[in-house]
């Protein structure tokens, strides 16, 4: 194990710090790029041909996850650090609850994030919601508007809260109070952050699962962008999820534009791609977002057929959706929150009435938008410990010695 630990950290040394993908900032959308469906048809052909039946699909999803933890260094078996939770703040909103929350998803490093929770008592569905790259037109560094922070995340999560579900968003690395370790928002930009941003959304579960009123059977997903990657990744590598929601994400034909999400070679894993990782969630209950504006344009005549065939190996074509809305732009806006709400109520047994109107309309009227302080962690009030990790070197030592077992 020593020996496999040094050969990941000499990669993680001398290739994670800068990535291979193009930064953030140039992944921003073009309307020139054109997303060929004759091209996808013929990707997702060729892959249904390795697996025409139940038993030949579960070894190929075998062997391409197996893949995927190689390449991105977790060790699933490993001796998992305890979390040592930190709970502060706690508010009291119109049918649902918000506190600032912290967990060690490493030792010495420290995963920040709300939790929502319903006012009502009793078992709930726990739900992750990853963030994505969406920014504001003025700033793209407002913290107002960044990763957890967005109005978009909030509205999300504590509608999700009001029907029901607890419900916690997480920074993913190196973006918000996680540059606090980190020490730079550019560390994001590299591959080791789709290695431990998976990990951290594998150990919020862990999370949510160590809270007495999270009910085991139903652990949900759901994210957009960058945020719909780590939807179908981490879904694809944990089977606690039982039902997820990608949005804006799933495609035969793009990858993704942050090294965050493609900055390592998973798609080499048997040349597979974001469909087909998307299908991994098979047979459990999917629901895909697109629109007419990004790569997923392409879903309803590629991807969806595609995923309905997977599912059908099962007998459960009925259990995965798709929602296109061929008018929309590549965001997590209402129009798509409003079909995951339905999503998740139907499959989880929330309560869809808590967030509607008179006419059965999605109404978040109710829900309060707070400022990105309200919601921080560490504070001068509640500082980080001493002995938490402070630079993104020191953070990936630390990975790669508790991935090895040592």
């Amino acid at each position: 194990m020593l020996k496999y630990f040094c050969i990941l950290l000499l990669i993680a040394l001398g290739f994670f710090k800068k990535g291979s993908g193009p930064s953030i900032e140039k992944s921003v959308l073009n309307p020139s790029l054109k997303y060929d469906s004759s091209e996808g048809q013929k990707k997702l052909a060729k892959l249904l041909s390795h697996y025409p039946d139940q038993k030949s699909w579960e070894l190929r999803k075998d062997s391409v996850r197996q893949c995927f933890l190689k390449t991105m260094g977790i060790n699933l078996a490993v001796k998992r650090n305890d979390l040592k939770p930190v709970f502060h703040s706690k508010r009291t909103m119109d049918g649902y609850t918000v506190e600032n929350v912290a967990f060690e998803s490493i030792p010495g490093y420290f995963v920040c994030g709300s939790l929502y929770k319903p006012l009502a008592k009793g078992k709930h569905p726990g739900i992750i919601c990853p963030h994505g790259h969406f920014y504001n037109n003025k700033d793209h560094f407002l913290q107002d508007e960044r990763g957890r922070y967005r109005p978009d995340m909030q509205y999300r999560c504590a509608g999700l809260a009001r029907m029901g579900a607890i419900v916690f968003d997480y920074d993913m690395y190196s973006y918000g109070e996680s540059t606090l370790q980190s020490g730079d928002f550019k560390y994001h930009e590299t591959g080791f952050a789709l290695s431990l941003q998976t990990w951290n959304s594998i150990r919020a579960i862990d999370f949510l699962l160590s809270l007495p009123d999270v009910d085991a059977k139903r652990i949900g997903v759901t994210g957009a962008s960058g945020g719909g990657t780590q939807t179908f990744i981490v879904t694809a590598l944990d089977n606690r999820i039982k039902a997820s929601c990608p949005v804006v994400m799933v495609s035969a034909t793009f990858s993704g534009g942050c090294p965050c999400e493609s900055g390592l070679p998973i798609h080499a894993c048997g040349q597979t791609n974001n469909a087909e990782i998307a299908a991994m969630a098979a047979p459990r209950p999917q629901l895909v977002v697109s629109d007419g504006s990004d790569w997923t344009k392409t879903v309803p005549e590629v991807e969806f057929p595609y995923l309905k065939k997977v599912y059908r190996l099962y007998g459960q074509s009925n259990r995965v959706e798709n929602v296109h809305l061929p008018n929309d732009h590549h965001d997590y806006g209402i129009s798509k929150r409003e079909p995951m709400y339905r999503f998740f109520a139907k499959n989880f047994g929330l309560d869809l009435k808590k967030i509607s109107d008179k006419d059965g309309g999605i109404d978040e009227s109710s829900i309060r938008i707070e400022k990105a302080a309200d919601q921080y962690v560490f504070t001068k009030e509640f500082p980080m410990p001493a002995y938490a990790l402070k630079t993104h070197d020191d953070i990936m030592k630390a990975f790669y010695l508790l991935q090895s077992g040592n």
